[in-house]
């Protein structure tokens, strides 16, 4: 089959590897559809989050039933699915307590409950590295989902695929941001970042209500296409200061209620942001958490959507405890949520495809990551298909 392969940083090519086979019982074979680039992808092609090995990229896919291991009953050939990300066993501790993302039988490689930077992490996840289960992904013709007796769920009648993809990740991701802000109706919400997950995070808002929602990014095209969408404020970053300033300015003075780093680790930086991050052994930066922290009001809460892999110096928890700022963060637990937004997007109350702004054979993947990567030809979001002939 084709499959996009990551080699080393920068380099992702659309292979000819073997086919998928059923190892376990709770297997199933898909025969993918659709699949797409996601903002954590680039985390692996910048080399931000190390892998040695190649592996088929990709946690955002949805697709066929092709074949079905003993011991799926729920699903039979031909049935067409969409995929959470996360790879959960249903049956641990976790899973039954809401959390798939910590499952303690999926990663055993590398599960643990310390967290730490290359040891003891969480949960597998499809397509991201050894250090989560070493599973490979989606982009590809042909994918094996383990444990699919929990993780895949049924696409109704009537929806495109492109309609559901996103529920793979980016929209249940962009929903909890705005769900761990409990909003009773009428706050103000500030997103940074008007990529994928934050264009979500602005859809999810606008479902729960928000009186105001304000996003912010340093690309204007961005800016235009999420306010052209959704009708939302927007700010321009180009200096953090002016950017809290303009967030106060519209709320009397106190903050948002809540705000969302929709960007994490690798946000746009200048020499003396890269500088600083050499001298401290760290990678990337955490200005947009720091932002974040800033421009939301006493008593109100952070959601942390964009990923942080290693630990930071000068962490500002005293400006944390002196606000009274709640911040949650994680990898999304899309299982629990999962049909309650299928029936968002069954009943019309949210549209998702409207952010696509790319769609390519998988046999062009080397280009859509380039795009992707480079913020090239007003790109947001790319979605491949697996079956498609190449354009190029």
């Amino acid at each position: 089959m084709k499959a996009a392969v990551f080699h080393a940083p920068g380099s992702i090519t659309c292979d000819t590897v073997d086919d998928p086979a059923i190892q376990d019982s709770t297997d199933i074979i898909l025969k993918v559809t659709s699949t797409a680039i996601c903002g954590s992808d680039l985390h692996m092609y910048s080399g931000g989050i190390p892998q040695l090995r190649p592996m088929v990229m990709g946690h955002e896919f949805m697709g066929i039933v092709e074949e079905t291991g003993k011991n799926i009953t729920h699903l039979k050939v031909g049935d067409r699915v969409v995929v959470p990300f996360p790879i959960a066993c249903g049956g641990c501790y976790f899973c039954q307590h809401n959390l798939p993302t910590a499952c303690e039988h999926s990663n055993p490689e590398h599960y643990g409950p310390e967290g730490g930077l290359i040891t003891e992490k969480g949960g597998a996840l499809f397509g991201y590295t050894d250090l989560y289960g070493g599973y490979n992904g989606g982009q590809a013709q042909y994918v094996r989902v383990p444990y699919a007796h929990f993780g895949p769920r049924k696409v109704p009648d009537g929806l495109s695929d492109e309609q559901v993809l996103f529920l793979t990740d980016i929209f249940p991701t962009g929903y909890t941001g705005v769900m761990w802000g409990e909003l009773k109706g009428g706050e103000t919400v500030a997103v940074f970042g008007a990529g994928p997950v934050g264009s979500m995070s602005v859809k999810s808002a606008i479902l729960h209500n928000a009186g105001k929602v304000i996003v912010i990014d340093t690309l204007q095209y961005r800016l235009d296409q999420i306010k052209k969408l959704t009708g939302c404020e927007t700010i321009l970053w180009e200096h953090p200061k002016e950017v809290i300033e303009q967030i106060r300015e519209m709320t009397d003075g106190r903050g948002a209620d809540l705000c969302i780093d929709a960007v994490g680790f690798e946000p746009d930086r200048n020499f003396l942001d890269r500088a600083k991050a050499v001298l401290n052994f760290e990678k990337g930066s955490i200005k947009v958490l720091e932002a974040c922290m800033s421009a939301v009001r006493r008593g109100g809460t952070v959601s942390i959507l964009g990923v942080y892999p290693v630990n930071y110096d000068n962490f500002k928890l005293g400006q944390i405890f002196d606000k009274g700022i709640t911040i949650k963060s994680g990898q999304c637990n899309v299982h629990p949520i999962i049909d309650t937004l299928m029936d968002h997007v069954q009943s019309g109350r949210v549209k998702l495809d409207d952010i696509i702004t790319h769609q390519l054979s998988l046999e062009d993947v080397a280009t859509g990551y380039e795009i992707f990567d480079k913020r090239q030809d007003g790109c947001v979001k790319v979605v491949l298909d697996p079956w498609k002939l190449s354009e190029f």
